[in-house]
């Protein structure tokens, strides 16, 4: 014979949304987290091992906007 579980009740959260929110905006100032430096630009000489599909070289490549064409 199966057993089928008997459906369980919702339970209402211990919270509202609004006190969830009030919380998190009380904590806020607690999360705040240093500005990350930005990247410093680097030489086109320094990049290398960069591969390119070909269909997207052939596609740059004729689009007047970029390309020789």
């Amino acid at each position: 014979m199966t057993e089928y579980p008997a459906p369980r009740e919702p339970q209402e959260s211990e919270f509202s949304l609004a006190e969830l929110c009030g919380d998190g905006a009380r904590m806020a100032p607690h999360w705040v987290t240093p500005a990350a430096p930005s990247a410093a630009p680097v030489s086109p000489a320094l990049i290398h091992g960069v591969e390119v599909p070909a269909a997207s070289a052939r596609l740059i490549a004729a689009t007047a906007e970029y390309g020789a064409a």
